[in-house]
C-alpha cells in the first residue's frame, strides 16, 4: 500500500508541474484560507497575518486570521472545530497548536474532511498535518544559549520563563540545555508564565526584591515575557543582568537599543505565513489521491516534512537596521 502511494504521489507531483507550467489559474472568489493561533492580537500574529493577506492579494483568494484575542488552547481548538464545520469548505488550514497532543485529534478530523493543514510556527508532529513551516527551534535556542553563556562568562543561575506543552518552545528549551551543558557552571530554572506575561513581570519584580544577587540571567522562550524583564530591571535600576529574549515586538526592541536586553532572536512570521498560504494553494488546486499520507516516510513525496524559515540574532549593534528593514517591509505594494 505505501508503495502505491508513493507512486500516486509522484504522478500527483508531475500533474502540479506540468499545470504550473501552463500558467494557469484555477482561483476562484470563494476560495478561502484561514490562519489559526491562539492569541491574534500580539504582533507576531499581526505581521504573520499581514504575510497571509499579501499572499490572498496576489493569488485573488480570501483569506482570515483567526483565533482568541488572549491566550486559550481551549478556544484554538474550538475555532478549529467552527473551521472544519464550515458549509462552506475551507480551502486550507494554517495553525499554530499552542498544545500540540490537545490539537492533534481536530487536525487529524480536519485532514479526514478533506481539508488541506500545514502547522507553522509550532508544531503537532504526531498529527496528520501535512508539514511543519517555521524556525528551527532547537537551533534557534543553541544560537540564545551560546549567546547567554559568552555573556555570563560560563557561570551563574538562569530563570527560563515558557510555557510547557507548546512544542516550539520545549525544542528551544531543548536547545538551550544542550548549549548550556557545555559550562557546567551555568544553572537553569523553568518557570511557566502559562501565557500570561503578568507572571513573567511579577517573578521578575520579586526575584529583584528579594534574590537581587542569586540571578544572573534570563531567557524569553516565548514574544512577551522579555519586555516584561526589561521593564522590572529598568525600573529598578538594576543592571549586569543578561536577558536573552525572543522576537522582535516594539518593547522588546526598545529595551535591546537600551541595552536592558543583550539580545533577541527574531523569526519570521510574515514569512511562514505568506509562503504557507501559496503551499495549501498548490495543495488545494492540485490534491494528491489523498491527504492521509505520512509525508514524512513517503520516498515520492512531493512534500518537503519541514521548511525552515530562518532565524536572526538581534543586538544593540544591528536593532537600528533591523527595524529599517521591517518597515520598509510595510510599504511594500506588492
Amino acid at each position: 500500500m505505501r508503495r502505491m502511494q508513493g507512486c500516486l504521489c509522484a504522478v500527483w507531483l508531475g500533474a502540479l508541474l506540468l499545470l504550473a507550467g501552463c500558467g494557469g489559474s484555477l482561483h476562484n472568489p470563494q476560495e478561502k484560507y484561514y490562519l489559526l493561533s491562539a492569541n491574534i492580537k500580539i504582533p507576531y500574529w499581526e505581521s504573520a497575518g499581514n504575510g497571509l493577506m499579501r499572499a490572498a492579494r496576489q493569488m485573488q483568494v480570501q483569506a482570515e486570521l483567526v483565533g482568541p484575542d488572549t491566550y486559550d488552547p481551549a478556544a484554538q481548538q474550538q475555532e478549529l472545530r467552527r473551521l472544519t464545520g464550515l458549509q462552506q469548505k475551507p480551502a486550507g488550514i494554517l495553525i499554530s497548536p499552542a498544545d500540540a497532543n490537545l490539537m492533534k485529534p481536530d487536525i487529524d478530523a480536519a485532514i479526514a474532511a478533506g481539508i488541506p493543514v500545514i502547522t507553522l510556527d509550532s508544531d503537532s508532529p504526531s498529527s496528520k498535518r501535512i508539514l511543519f513551516i517555521g524556525t528551527n527551534n532547537y537551533e534557534a535556542g543553541v544560537m540564545g544559549g551560546r549567546v547567554l553563556a559568552k555573556e555570563l562568562q560560563g557561570k551563574g543561575n538562569v530563570v527560563v520563563y515558557t510555557m510547557p506543552g507548546q512544542s516550539n518552545l520545549a525544542e528551544r528549551l531543548n536547545g538551550y540545555k544542550f548549549a548550556l551543558s557545555e559550562h557546567p557552571g551555568l544553572k537553569m530554572q523553568v518557570v511557566d508564565i502559562k501565557g500570561d506575561p503578568r507572571i513573567a513581570f511579577d517573578t521578575t519584580n520579586e526575584i529583584v526584591e528579594k534574590r537581587r544577587d542569586k540571578v544572573d540571567g534570563f531567557v524569553c522562550l516565548e514574544a512577551q515575557a522579555g519586555k516584561e524583564v526589561g521593564e522590572v530591571l529598568d525600573r529598578a535600576k538594576v543592571t549586569g543582568k543578561i536577558v536573552v529574549a525572543m522576537d522582535t515586538d516594539e518593547g522588546t526592541l526598545n529595551w535591546v537599543q537600551k541595552g536592558v536586553i543583550a539580545a533577541t532572536i527574531s523569526q519570521k512570521p510574515y514569512t511562514m505565513a505568506y509562503y504557507g498560504v501559496q503551499m495549501l494553494d498548490q495543495i488545494y488546486h492540485h490534491k494528491p489521491p489523498s491527504l492521509d499520507v505520512n509525508w514524512a516516510q513517503d520516498p515520492f513525496s512531493p512534500l518537503p516534512t519541514f521548511v525552515d524559515t530562518g532565524a536572526t540574532l538581534v543586538t544593540k549593534e544591528n536593532a537600528a537596521d533591523f527595524i529599517k528593514a521591517r518597515e520598509a517591509s510595510k510599504t511594500e505594494k506588492k
